[in-house]
């Protein structure tokens, strides 16, 4: 993992500039515990799904990103969960032409332009799904998302894609979440923000946030819910291994802690015993697990997930899209050789790479992934 990925990621910055002053680590609090939360109630799940209803009898879904650094999960797993479910006309799309480059890996031939898009469709999307930048305030994508709104598009902000939506000036007096590591700054950047708690998603008129990476796929199914009614979303669901999707969530159980500091300092200090692990990419592999695996093996501070592919092209993934390898080679080093993507349901491979990730560098590490992606771990409801 390179420098540049370090800094955008902001968690090890964060942990590093204090360690001069020592103290400031025991203001931190020692640990964080999950409190079970109560059901969503019928009401506030039936406004959510009347909210999220669609203009066309067959949506149109439109995921944008910037070429340079969109996240991986964020862009990945709501167009596999969504194509899957065939109830939508999905397309990822860039702001400029050629490959988009995610962070913190793979690199994907989008569907289109902004342009072409707009050209192809002047009505507008359904819903714009707005993934995680490097840069919150990209002029091209400002634009874009404004006229989409003004068009009737749903905007969803997946994850800190809501500092995006932000940016726009579409959140100012609407209730909305974000990840928890930018909250601060969000709510501080953004005061007419109304912040809601303990929820994973939250809809206010005509514009849908969510908390962590790992929520875009609660989101997605909610999507489906709405569009095409809980039979749907509870049959794709168990396709891909999810058993409840509801938007509770125990905003409180992720915090900077203690031991969360201490793991990113000492993974970040330890460059000498980075990896660098292989991850075969092969033909009709499942985006969602692909995002998962990849995305998680490469924020542990020790290791860095690389596809790898016998040609340089482009293989094309389960539902039509297309992603480069980024090494050119027949085989791995068995030793650094990550488990093939798609054993198990897509919901799964997230539990199953952290115990992977466990076993190769302790429960310290296994517990910072998960609260990156804020991720309830080890709990049922999720």
């Amino acid at each position: 993992m390179t420098w540049r990925l370090l800094a955008w990621s902001g968690i090890a910055v964060a942990a590093l500039v204090p360690i001069v002053g020592g103290i400031w680590l025991f203001t931190l609090p020692a640990t964080s515990a999950f409190r079970v939360q109560p059901p969503i109630a019928t009401q506030e799940h039936d406004a959510t799904l009347a909210a999220l209803k669609p203009k066309r009898a067959r949506p149109l879904i439109a995921i944008i990103g910037i070429n340079d650094m969109t996240e991986t999960t964020d862009y990945l797993m709501p167009y596999g969960i969504l194509k899957r479910a065939d109830i939508a006309d999905v397309v990822t799309l860039a702001t400029g032409p050629g490959p988009v480059t995610l962070f913190p890996v793979l690199k994907v031939e989008p569907d289109a332009t902004i342009a072409a898009f707009d050209a192809a469709h002047p009505d507008g999307a359904d819903y714009v799904i707005v993934p995680a930048m490097s840069r919150d305030d990209d002029p091209a994508v400002m634009q874009w998302i404004r006229r989409q709104a003004e068009q009737g598009a749903v905007i969803v902000g997946i994850c800190a894609g809501g500092k995006v939506v932000a940016a726009t000036g579409l959140l100012d007096g609407r209730r909305a979440t974000t990840h928890w590591f930018y909250l601060k700054n969000w709510r501080d950047n953004h005061p007419a923000i109304r912040y809601v708690a303990d929820r994973r998603i939250v809809v206010d008129r005509g514009v849908a946030t969510t908390t962590g990476i790992s929520a875009s796929m609660p989101m997605s199914l909610t999507l489906i819910e709405a569009i095409a009614g809980r039979e749907k979303a509870e049959a794709v669901a168990r396709e891909i291994g999810l058993a409840g999707w509801d938007a509770r969530h125990d905003s409180n159980a992720f915090k900077f802690t203690r031991p969360f500091a201490l793991t990113a300092i000492r993974n970040t200090l330890a460059f000498w015993n980075r990896e660098q692990l292989g991850l075969a990419l092969v033909p009709d592999v499942d985006e969602v697990s692909l995002a998962l695996v990849a995305d998680s093996w490469s924020r542990t501070y020790r290791s860095h997930a690389a596809t790898f592919a016998a040609s340089a092209d482009p293989v094309t993934t389960r539902n039509g899209l297309r992603i480069y390898p980024q090494i050119v080679a027949t085989s791995w080093p068995a030793d650094r050789l990550l488990p093939a993507v798609g054993a198990t349901p897509p919901a799964q491979a997230l539990d199953q790479v952290l115990a992977g990730i466990e076993a190769r560098y302790g429960s310290g590490t296994a517990d910072f992934v998960a609260v990156q992606l804020e991720y309830p771990r080890g709990h049922a409801v999720r």
